[in-house]
């Protein structure tokens, strides 16, 4: 079964949340995140993303980056902007995008969960990143932003959710892009006991939704740490990390889209035909055509958007990666027609988020940048859980949650 551990969180004084909560470090580039800590050194992305305070072309994985998100961090702390919590304490933290909250538990993941697979991953994981997000955390001695986990959803455990956000919370705001971010302490300890015993009785798994690096490289830190402890108990802060839990019906996750520079040498013509042996086709005109359900895909090619309805011959619903439709779009399209076979190396593909629109889409069609762009309809947190169950792994670029977790709202000392 899972643990959730309470942990004394270090968290911004209310009158400084707005200044210091941050984008995550990874949604921003360091040219991007440079100007976002314009006019504000408290921004936790100075802890995050510290290359902001260096020289540009400054090696973003020197020791001198790390040191400066060391020093940035401590500086927070000699100037009061965080705090520590007196106690250990669980948290609530609500998000609201478009007229619906999602509510997720903070607390502490178990490095022991991670390593024996109680935390469910869906995702390949590059060392590269690992050690990076590693590095991080060996010099600032900190958890400094949360991985966003799900869990089967549980009757008691959103009776106690919904009666801690009942309360008054202790930060309530809406960021730039009209993201509503609400945060509740739960320092009640015959609450936080409740809430360990339902994880550690009746959640048998947790998922990582978003944040494959940050978990593996907290868990792996755990790990050296343990090794490097002669007086080891088990019981120490770096057996854990940070996560917040959402239930699994709350969370969603949007389209994960695909655009490709050329045809592979076919006209316009030549390849809609190819088409017609892996889909329905059918022109939609030049208004922006959206899937309305799995297997249904949508293409802007040449100032016009199509429908593409896979024929069924082409997925098995039986297969938990045989039915995803990004599955599908490889197999029958970016392989066979566009010779474009691995999707983490090529140059010839890149990706969008839904959160930016089809109108993207066609913009960077039009532009004459790109040569098409496939939209797909979105993975249902069903099939997450199914491949994950199944100890199987999506293909790249399958899934996109949003909102992002903000950064900086709480983190947690290894020590």
């Amino acid at each position: 079964m899972a643990k959730l551990h309470a942990f004394r969180g270090f968290r911004p004084e209310k009158e400084y949340v707005n200044e210091v909560a941050s984008r995550p470090y990874d949604v921003l580039s360091s040219s991007e995140a440079r100007e976002e800590v314009k006019g504000n050194p408290w921004s936790f992305l100075h802890v995050v993303k510290p290359e902001v305070d260096l020289p540009e072309g400054t090696d973003l994985h020197s020791e001198v980056v790390y040191n400066k998100g060391k020093d940035n961090l401590q500086k927070l702390i000699a100037k009061g902007y965080f705090v520590q919590d007196e106690s250990d304490r669980f948290y609530v933290y609500g998000q609201t995008m478009f007229g619906k909250t999602q509510y997720g538990i903070v607390g502490c993941a178990a490095v022991d969960d991670y390593l024996d697979d109680i935390i469910k991953k869906h995702e390949l994981t590059r060392p590269d990143k690992e050690e990076d997000r590693m590095n991080h955390i060996r010099v600032t001695n900190f958890n400094a932003e949360p991985v966003f986990f799900a869990y089967p959803d549980h009757t008691e455990l959103d009776a106690i959710v919904e009666r801690v956000v009942a309360g008054e919370a202790a930060y309530d705001f809406t960021t730039e892009d009209g993201v509503g971010h609400h945060f509740w302490i739960v320092s009640d300890q015959a609450v936080i006991r409740r809430i360990e015993e339902l994880f550690d009785h009746d959640i048998q798994f947790t998922y990582v939704a978003d944040g494959h690096h940050r978990t593996a490289a907290a868990a792996l830190v755990g790990q050296e740490r343990r090794k490097n402890n002669p007086d080891h108990r088990g019981d120490e802060e770096y057996n854990y990390f940070l996560a917040v839990h959402f239930p699994a019906s709350q969370l969603t996750i949007i389209d994960y889209n695909r655009v490709v520079k050329d045809l592979n040498g076919l006209t316009a013509t030549e390849f809609l035909e190819e088409l017609q042996e892996g889909f329905v086709v059918e022109e939609k005109g030049s208004e922006i055509y959206k899937p309305e359900k799995l297997h249904t895909f949508s293409m802007y090619l040449e100032g016009k958007w199509y429908a593409l309805t896979a024929r069924p011959d082409t997925y098995n619903d039986e297969d938990p990666i045989g039915c995803l439709d990004v599955t599908v779009l490889s197999e029958q399209v970016l392989g066979p027609l566009l010779n474009i076979t691995d999707l983490r190396k090529s140059k010839r593909i890149d990706f969008v988020g839904g959160i930016r629109g089809l109108e993207e889409l066609s913009r960077r069609v039009d532009s004459g940048e790109m040569a098409a762009a496939f939209a797909l309809y979105p993975v249902t947190m069903k099939q997450l859980m199914d491949i994950a169950d199944n100890g199987m792994i999506m293909p790249p670029k399958t899934t996109w949650f949003e909102p992002k977790l903000r950064s900086g709202l709480v983190i947690h000392s290894l020590d």
